[in-house]
Order: C-alpha cells, then structure tokens, then sequence
C-alpha cells in the first residue's frame, strides 16, 4: 500500500494513521473549495496606527509592554 500525500517519506504507516490522513486531505480539499464563496475579510477602521500591539503576547504601546 502507497502512502497518501503529505506522508513522512520513507515511513510505514498503520492503518489507522493513513485513514487519518486521507480525511484530513477530504477536509482540506472541502475547505478550499468552499473559500472561493467565502466573503473577504473587511479592512480595520477603528484599530491601533502601526503594528499589532498584541503580536507577542502582551499589550505594547510606545515601548512600554502590559501583560493582563
């Protein structure tokens, strides 16, 4: 029996990791063919100017890190 795509190479697989493998492949496969009816995301208006201020974790404004 072949591997299915996205397969560590080389590997044998049990059964049941297969099985795993070939629905996450269907799941992909649905998604993407729903993505082309979903909406597009709409622009933030109301956000914070410059980068994210939460993009490690913590709150950062002007240098200064807030963690809740």
């Amino acid at each position: 029996m072949t591997n299915p795509p996205h397969a560590a190479p080389g590997k044998t697989l049990s059964q049941n990791a297969i099985k795993a493998l070939e629905e996450a492949a269907a799941r992909r496969q649905a998604r993407d063919a729903n993505a082309v009816d979903a909406k597009p995301i709409p622009k933030e208006t109301a956000g914070p100017k410059g980068v994210e201020p939460t993009r490690y974790g913590d709150w950062e404004r002007g240098g200064i890190t807030y963690d809740f």
